[in-house]
């Protein structure tokens, strides 16, 4: 039996084309600024968001811990969603890599009202930590790859300005994002001081991500990432499939939405669930029903050859990537079942 493989849109594998064009990818000394391909993708990635430069770095924790360390010092305050992946998933950076503290935002399906983030800029005041960073993501991972509406970026980043605050976007699935919204990358790019962009999720490159902003920020967050001991040498390897990606990738995203919808119908229909969020990109989260254990769920369809995860109590995700064709959604149809075994 076949596995159907919805866990993550990490677990892309790269295509024959993609490992061609990254074998004859020509190398250099990353740290020495040496890599012509590792300077070609951060060009690219750089201009596409209309930013004057970009750091080529092994993972989107990497790029935001980064970009956290640059925007704080030691004792300051990050105002983010409660769900964040930068708290959630990054094993307590923001606290040991920065010494900075984290304001959560209770928002709606991971994302935060501009009016929250006015509340929560500490006072100039001895007893508080400086807030200086906010943060947000879109598209949500946890909040079922729900996008920001684009007027709600803005407000955010005006808000920022006004406050002499650095905003940070962790954009691991920010072209998800642009797909749904069609907003211009160059001018959802100049609302931020710092965009990390994850290449290895929906994008399908092996390896790496992008921190996108200034020359300045650039130019001390590749200090940063010395320190982290993220500097590359023959990065170019891999920095060709990031390459790829961005150039032949991209576009394609809509077949990942459309296949989440059609999970998402099919989730739906089921006894077992109670209710699944509205997709809006390729991220399906549903919520079983009452006396199911999601743990057990997740064992029993794996037993069927479907892999998902738990997304938390109650909860489950399915997500949808390039490795996932329409045969491979036509095959899930057929094996979900009406009712558990157990």
């Amino acid at each position: 039996m076949n596995i159907l493989d919805f866990r993550s849109d990490t677990v892309t594998k790269p295509t024959q084309e993609m490992r061609d064009f990254m074998a004859k990818a020509p190398v250099g000394d990353d740290v020495f600024g040496d890599d012509p391909t590792v300077n070609e993708l951060e060009a690219l990635g750089a201009s596409i968001f209309g930013m004057e430069a970009a750091l080529f770095c092994s993972s989107g924790t990497m790029t935001n811990q980064i970009a956290i360390n640059v925007h704080t010092n030691p004792g300051d305050e990050v105002i983010c969603h409660e769900e964040a992946h930068i708290y959630r998933y990054e094993g307590g950076g923001i606290a040991r890599n920065s010494g900075a503290s984290v304001r959560f935002i209770r928002g709606n399906n991971g994302r935060i009202d501009p009016s929250q983030i006015i509340d929560n800029i500490n006072p100039d005041d001895q007893h508080y930590p400086r807030t200086t960073l906010v943060s947000i993501e879109d598209t949500a991972n946890r909040g079922g790859g729900y996008c920001y509406d684009f007027e709600v970026i803005q407000e955010i980043s005006k808000i920022c300005k006004a406050n002499n605050l650095a905003f940070h976007l962790d954009g691991a699935r920010v072209f998800n994002a642009l797909e749904l919204t069609k907003i211009d990358p160059v001018l959802y790019g100049q609302q931020f001081d710092s965009i990390s962009v994850c290449l290895s999720k929906g994008l399908g490159a092996p390896v790496g991500s992008l921190l996108i902003g200034k020359k300045e920020f650039i130019s001390e967050a590749r200090r940063v990432r010395k320190v982290f001991g993220g500097g590359m040498r023959q990065a170019g390897i891999i920095a060709a499939g990031g390459i790829y990606a961005l150039k032949n990738n991209v576009q394609r995203l809509a077949i990942d939405h459309a296949n989440a919808k059609r999970i998402e119908n099919m989730l739906a229909s089921k006894e077992w669930i109670k209710e699944v969020l509205p997709v809006q990109t390729n991220i399906v989260v549903a919520h079983v029903a009452d006396g199911i254990n999601e743990l057990d769920l997740v064992t029993e369809l794996r037993e069927l050859g479907i892999l998902c995860v738990g997304f938390g109590k109650g909860r489950v995700r399915f997500t949808t990537h390039l490795d996932v064709s329409s045969e491979m959604i036509d095959a899930l149809e057929g094996r979900l079942p009406n009712q558990l075994s157990r």
